[in-house]
């Protein structure tokens, strides 16, 4: 299915919204990037494994999971099969976020997808109503 960018943005304008009114922590854009990949993404991760998927320093990356950390959103945990390595794992807490999140997208995806089947709708119902007049 292809949704039209201004579409795709009036559902992230949505789901800002609704997580702005939520009581819910103010995650920056590489928190939340941060948190979505180690949940999406199986819910383990180096900082190096996550510095090298986003594109970004292991200093910013070392920050912004200091933050979700102090959240309870994000923990660190020895890797069991390196131990020089840390291992970034999201917590209930941070489960629990991105399944809100999903809840929020749902929700603001909603009316957008209406409003798209409806009008995909319209010109077949104006031309079945021409085929029954």
């Amino acid at each position: 299915m292809k949704i039209d960018p201004d579409r795709l943005l009036t559902i992230l304008h949505g789901t800002i919204c609704a997580a702005v009114r939520a009581d819910s922590p103010d995650l920056s854009a590489r928190q939340l990037a941060l948190l979505l990949v180690i949940e999406l993404d199986g819910g383990m991760q180096t900082v190096r494994g996550l510095a090298s998927q986003l594109n970004i320093s292991k200093p910013a990356i070392s920050r912004s999971l200091d933050r979700l950390c102090d959240l309870g959103l994000a923990d660190r945990e020895a890797d069991p099969r390196d131990r020089r390595s840390v291992l970034v794992v999201p917590t209930p807490a941070g489960r629990a976020h991105v399944a809100d999140l999903r809840a929020m997208l749902q929700e603001a995806a909603r009316p957008v997808l209406v409003r798209r089947a409806a009008r995909r709708a319209a010109p077949a119902d104006a031309e079945l109503r021409a085929h029954t007049a």
